[in-house]
């Protein structure tokens, strides 16, 4: 069925400037250009095309990206939208917009896209969130309204096989991995992303050493990035952290007592990441993921990977074809695993990261949802 024929809407949470979840309803929106969009409250206006994209009354309160204080009151906003008639509709979650329905649209046909069921809600040892004693209230009472709505009728995919399984042990649901879309095709199109780095960042490129572990994501607890000095010392090499972030004064104490000399490029730009990958010995991902979208654009620019696996890295990494996978328990471990994903063919990394591309994620989404 096209979706020419009939009325839609994207929903999600909140929009903000930056976000793997945001980068999946970027790329619905393009799916599904004549599809309305709706979101809590949108801080990034010019992602879509004036007008395009609808707020919630939230929006129009203190409570405006608030996410903490105004988690109670979500699962009510979604409740009381008055927008509409849809005929389907495409709610893109991770919090509570799998709740929403439409006044005018009670029989629109619902698919339910997780980046995962609320973590701070169901599994708040994986996240901070989740031991605010105010969140842990809400919790409670929230949790059994949560799962309710997910036996509405819908249609469920999850980001990744990992996320599924915590579908079905949440909400008890069952539900089809589709991957999220990576900008797979814009970084392999550019042979040479030095190239197109500013004047101070091509400076910072020719000052790296020629070879190098990096490490490239926020810098907070969970991204573990003390992991990849530690695995920069274990097989003598200089490591590179881009990012940015409240642990970065901690890193650089760690770095000054570290055998190997660290570098830090901080708030990297997209081209200068991408050369970084393209630069690198190997890239070294310690965090546990719902998914994993770096180490995608990473074997995208041609880098060996080594990622967690625990988690839906585990699900990107080939073993031995595009990188290797370790739990980071021991440098040992992770010495050997370096050795396997240096030991890989560029062009298998290349193949691998194409499978994540935005033109992969268009069919599995059309695929699922026959529109």
């Amino acid at each position: 069925m096209d979706s020419s024929g009939s009325n839609g809407v994207l929903v999600h949470e909140w929009l903000t400037r930056a976000g793997g979840s945001e980068n999946v309803f970027h790329s619905l929106g393009r799916i599904y250009p004549e599809a309305d969009l709706l979101c809590l409250w949108n801080d990034d206006p010019e992602r879509f095309a004036p007008g395009r994209t609808q707020e919630s009354w939230l929006a129009r309160t203190p409570l405006r990206g608030r996410k903490a204080l105004a988690l109670p009151l979500m699962p009510v906003v979604w409740r009381t939208l008055p927008h509409g008639p849809y005929d389907w509709a495409i709610l893109s979650t991770h919090a509570f917009a799998h709740h929403a329905r439409f006044a005018r649209s009670s029989d629109a046909e619902r698919f339910v896209y997780v980046h995962s069921p609320a973590r701070y809600l169901w599994t708040p040892d994986v996240d901070a969130r989740g031991a605010n004693p105010a969140v842990r209230l809400a919790a409670a009472a929230l949790r059994p309204i949560d799962r309710r709505r997910a036996h509405e009728g819908a249609t469920f995919a999850a980001n990744s096989a990992y996320v599924r399984r915590r579908i079905a042990d949440t909400w008890r649901v069952d539900s089809t991995v589709i991957h999220p879309p990576v900008a797979v095709e814009a970084i392999q199109e550019v042979e040479e992303w030095g190239d197109s780095v500013t004047p101070e960042e091509a400076r910072v490129l020719e000052a790296l050493p020629d070879r190098f572990v990096l490490g490239a994501s926020r810098f907070i607890r969970y991204k573990r990035l003390d992991l990849v000095i530690r695995a920069g010392e274990e097989v003598d090499l200089p490591v590179v952290l881009a990012g940015a972030g409240d642990l970065e004064a901690a890193l650089r104490e760690q770095a000054e007592g570290a055998s190997v000399p660290v570098t830090f490029v901080i708030r990297p730009s997209n081209a200068m990441l991408r050369a970084l990958f393209q630069r690198c010995a190997v890239y070294v991902f310690p965090a546990v993921e719902d998914f994993g979208i770096m180490p995608v654009e990473a074997l995208a620019a041609g880098a060996p990977v080594v990622a967690q696996s625990v988690g839906g890295t585990a699900e990107i990494v080939e073993e031995g074809v595009s990188g290797a996978l370790t739990t980071f328990e021991s440098m040992t471990e992770v010495r050997a695993a370096i050795e396997t994903a240096t030991g890989t063919q560029k062009a298998e990394r290349l193949a691998r990261a194409r499978a994540f591309s935005e033109a992969a994620f268009e069919r599995q989404i059309r695929s699922w949802t026959g529109r």
